[in-house]
């Protein structure tokens, strides 16, 4: 029996790992951050649309801090209703935003689309830890983590070869949907997930650590989130603006980012060699000098500080994302899942104030100016971190 479960795991490990990246691909990279690489088309194709996607922006970093939120009560006991619940919401939300006719609509279809990535990250935890073999789960926990970068390359090439707006959205709902069903479909009928689990004996709570150790976190993520907004939402809008990239390569501009992105799975070692303080950092350094790069990109017209900005932002961003995970894992031990929820949160709620605040200054701030000032609120999350620091 012992035998015939581990080679279970080892036959599907793979197959759950690869559809778990998909899943994550296709909330992250398309349906969440998708907004902002869309932005260009969104102003030649909807103007009406450009006042609000300042709040559009803010309105998906928003909704998947709510879905994490609830994930962290619904995954643990029923993961396969979390991955259904991510392919819908990402669904609904591509499908929004492909025939959205009025402001109001655009951005409730964001917002729903940006929860898909809430759900989608705590559900495939269980998953995978039930699929994967025990030696084998932190390879496949790092593939299903690469898939935000594989996501936002795949934005980049829909975009460069959709004609329209409209058109781009629906094939990713399409993939959304496909990616949803190859993570559900391997995992529909397994007696080893929590949910279909006999309830023997009330679980352990978990240890939380106190919540002071993630006050500097935390406090870190909500600064470098605030500087990292002005990329993911503007990015590409200022760039083509300034003529830097034409608009009908605005694509190259998300596959650069998520190249760079593929490097954040160097974050372990860079942990280990600099420590968890030490490893936020240099990330938060490497957001700082992306924005400066857009900032330059904009102010001389250049295509290559464009694309060098985009490529370091994604491998900052990644590995921004790696460090918390390492961090929670380091002041919460017995709660790292929690830890993470919170400082996966944080990040997202200084990517919110952003998108609002830089979408207000849009109009009455020169570019190079905005991205002088994203850079400098990266550096100071990156800072932050050094606050109480033995």
């Amino acid at each position: 029996m012992v035998g015939t479960t581990v080679d279970r795991r080892g036959a599907s490990g793979l197959g759950a790992a690869v559809a778990g990246m998909l899943l994550i691909a296709a909330t992250y990279g398309m349906a969440r951050f998708g907004v902002g690489l869309f932005a260009p088309r969104i102003g030649a194709q909807r103007p009406e649309l450009m006042d609000v996607l300042g709040w559009a922006g803010a309105a998906q970093f928003t909704s998947y801090s709510l879905a994490a939120v609830l994930a962290a009560r619904l995954v643990d006991r029923r993961p396969r209703a979390g991955l259904l619940l991510a392919g819908t919401t990402a669904v609904t939300g591509c499908l929004g935003v492909a025939v959205a006719p009025t402001p109001a609509l655009f951005v409730l279809a964001v917002f729903i689309g940006g929860m898909g990535g809430g759900f989608a990250s705590p559900a495939l935890v269980p998953v995978i830890d039930a699929v994967v073999a025990p030696r084998a789960g932190a390879a496949a926990q790092s593939v299903v983590n690469s898939g935000t970068a594989v996501g936002v390359i795949g934005a980049g090439v829909v975009a460069s070869a959709a004609a329209s707006v409209g058109a781009a959205w629906l094939f990713m709902a399409l993939v959304c949907a496909a990616a949803t069903v190859a993570a559900w479909w391997p995992v529909r009928a397994r007696g080893d997930l929590p949910a279909a689990r006999p309830a023997a004996a009330p679980p352990a709570l978990p240890v939380r650590g106190p919540w002071r150790l993630l006050a500097v976190p935390a406090a870190a993520a909500v600064i470098a989130g605030a500087g990292s907004a002005l990329i993911w939402t503007f990015g590409p809008l200022l760039i083509t603006a300034s003529g830097a990239v034409p608009a009908e390569r605005v694509g190259r501009l998300w596959i650069a980012l998520g190249l760079g992105g593929v490097l954040g799975v160097l974050t372990g070692a860079l942990v280990r060699r600099a420590g968890t303080r030490g490893g936020w950092c240099w990330c938060a350094g490497a957001l700082a000098v992306a924005e400066a790069g857009v900032g330059v990109s904009v102010a001389v017209g250049s295509a290559g500080a464009a694309y060098a900005g985009m490529a370091i932002f994604g491998a900052g961003y990644m590995g921004l994302s790696g460090v918390l995970i390492l961090w929670a894992r380091q002041v919460w031990p017995g709660s790292a899942g929690a830890g993470t929820s919170v400082l996966f949160i944080a990040l997202a709620t200084g990517q919110a104030l952003g998108s609002v605040g830089f979408g207000l200054a849009r109009d009455l701030v020169d570019p190079a100016v905005l991205a002088v000032l994203a850079a400098g609120l990266c550096a100071a999350g990156g800072l932050a971190a050094l606050a109480g620091r033995r």
